[in-house]
């Protein structure tokens, strides 16, 4: 295997901020248990996390001459599989590692290995480099449907198709929820009518409720008239959108598949 250069002090330690933040970052126990699984000694684990972690990392990879067990510890730490119940803690962890790594020459890819990539010299590039607005978007813990439906767009902080996917992916799951095979207006209007609904979002025993589910309907057909349907005719280059007003309305198809969480099936279509 070819010897990767040992990283700087810097660039160990700021990785270290990130993996072992006393907020966001891995448990003592946590910590511990991926370098023994690495075979990297634990010298200091009593210490702060951040301090214990780049003793250990920056012993082994003088004693190697390389950083290729760093590197892999840092792999081991971002296993998919470590964060299947919160997907965002992991784009949000990946984000801030790129940041750091991409300034260096590396980045983590979404199935958590550690690539070469062009290194960058800026801080401003690293942080478009590393998905500004998808960090953006785990900053304000966006429901996990929006990250599913445009991942590849947000990692290229493509505004304008981060939307359309986005308005796109609430069509589809009320599809599934409902087993409707409608669009658009009618498909909302069969979904969550006031008399014989599909779903509920409440009780619909009171006027109120009732307005409420009425209006929910009134807020999805006015999502995909003004956005999806936009986006699904007008070329790219004549429909701009700004990040503030992707973020806002990212945002907003966010609220509205929290109220599809909690909406009830009431009969068969």
């Amino acid at each position: 295997m070819t010897a990767i250069p040992v990283l700087d002090d810097n660039t160990l330690q700021a990785v270290c901020d990130v993996v072992a933040d006393t907020g966001s970052g891995l448990t003592g126990s946590e910590m511990g248990r991926i370098l023994s699984q690495q075979n990297i000694s634990d010298p200091e684990p009593i210490i702060t996390k951040r301090h214990r972690l780049f003793a250990a990392l920056s012993s082994k990879q003088n004693s190697d001459r390389c950083a290729n067990n760093v590197l892999a510890f840092i792999q081991a730490v971002m296993d998919p599989v470590r964060y299947v119940g919160n997907p965002l803690v992991f784009e949000q962890r990946r984000v801030e590692l790129n940041t750091i790594l991409v300034l260096r020459g590396y980045e983590i890819k979404e199935n958590g290995k550690i690539n070469s990539v062009d290194q960058v010299h800026t801080l401003t590039e690293a942080q478009r480099k590393a998905r500004n607005l998808h960090l953006k978007l785990s900053e304000r813990k966006v429901h996990a449907e929006i990250l599913r439906f445009c991942q590849a767009e947000l990692v290229a902080d493509n505004y304008f198709h981060a939307v359309f996917e986005a308005t796109k992916s609430v069509a589809d799951r009320i599809r599934e929820m409902t087993g409707l095979t409608c669009d658009g207006a009618k498909l909302i209007d069969k979904a969550l009518s006031i008399k014989t609904p599909l779903l509920a979002i409440n009780t619909l025993r009171t006027e109120t409720e009732q307005m409420e589910q009425t209006g929910f309907g009134m807020l999805l057909k006015g999502i995909f008239g003004t956005f999806r349907n936009v986006t699904a005719h007008a070329p790219k280059i004549k429909w701009q959108i700004s990040e503030d007003d992707a973020l806002d309305l990212l945002t907003m198809v966010s609220f509205v598949h929290r109220k599809l969480d909690g909406a009830v099936k009431t009969t068969m279509p």
